[in-house]
């Protein structure tokens, strides 16, 4: 691995993980279907939709209400064992994803994952990849309050901040696929990139849109960050990475 350049701005990529590096949306919908029939309701594909980057917590409430007669955390930990099982069978990777985690490891930049599963499921999906890119894992059991809430995003900047304490908002860049993950990248003040899997999101000036991960690399990013107005805040002496309430 070789260091960044020093004229780079880009020190850090926080990382959603369901729908944009893996595509596991459609084994979460398959557990809430077999959940909610299994309690005799049905579960529409609208319904599904709803919870697309949403808490756990937020997602087993809506179960609650299609008919679902367990706890919280019941229904938790239920639908997180069967989505490992699915990803033990079979890692659904999204296009490009790894070639960009491989490309910005090789160039030095720092990697955090920042997701609403909680850690059995995303450690699954990181012991599967063949590097220790993630040098920082968010999960959603880890932040008292979920996407798209900025929580997760400020912990992520606040974690690394503890090794470089100059890095800020202004150093990072945000993959999101879901319009909850999106809403809490921009709000946390991270430059975001919206990459829509599952369900469409529209144009806004507040994230730049990609059609996909496929073929993008380092410069991509570095282009994206040296554009934003973040960048700019921060090299003007803004403070760029006021995170102290991250942990909530």
């Amino acid at each position: 691995m070789r260091s960044p350049a020093s004229s780079s701005p880009l020190k850090a990529v926080l990382w959603d993980m369901d729908g944009t590096i893996v595509d596991t949306e459609p084994y979460w919908i398959a557990a809430e279907h077999a959940l909610v029939e299994a309690h005799g309701g049905t579960w529409s594909h609208e319904q599904a939709m709803q919870l697309v980057g949403q808490s756990l917590t937020f997602s087993a409430g809506l179960l609650q209400e299609a008919g679902v007669r367990m706890e919280i955390r019941e229904i938790i930990d239920s639908l997180t064992a069967t989505v490992i099982s699915s990803v033990q069978r079979q890692v659904p990777w999204r296009p490009g994803a790894r070639e960009l985690l491989e490309d910005l490891h090789q160039a030095g930049v720092r990697c955090a994952l920042v997701t609403m599963s909680e850690g059995p499921l995303a450690r699954q999906v990181v012991d599967s990849l063949p590097r220790p890119y993630f040098e920082i894992l968010v999960t959603g059991d880890t932040v008292t309050q979920g996407k798209p809430h900025p929580e997760a995003y400020l912990t992520a900047v606040e974690l690394l901040q503890e090794r470089d304490p100059d890095l800020g908002i202004h150093h990072c860049v945000a993959l999101e696929d879901s319009a909850p993950g999106v809403a809490a990248a921009v709000a946390s003040g991270v430059p975001t990139v919206a990459i829509p899997h599952i369900v469409p999101l529209p144009e806004d000036s507040r994230y730049t849109l990609w059609n996909s991960l496929s073929g993008r690399s380092l410069p991509d990013l570095e282009d994206l960050l040296a554009a934003s107005p973040a960048l700019a805040a921060g090299s003007a002496g803004e403070p760029a990475s006021a995170v102290g309430h991250g942990r909530g």
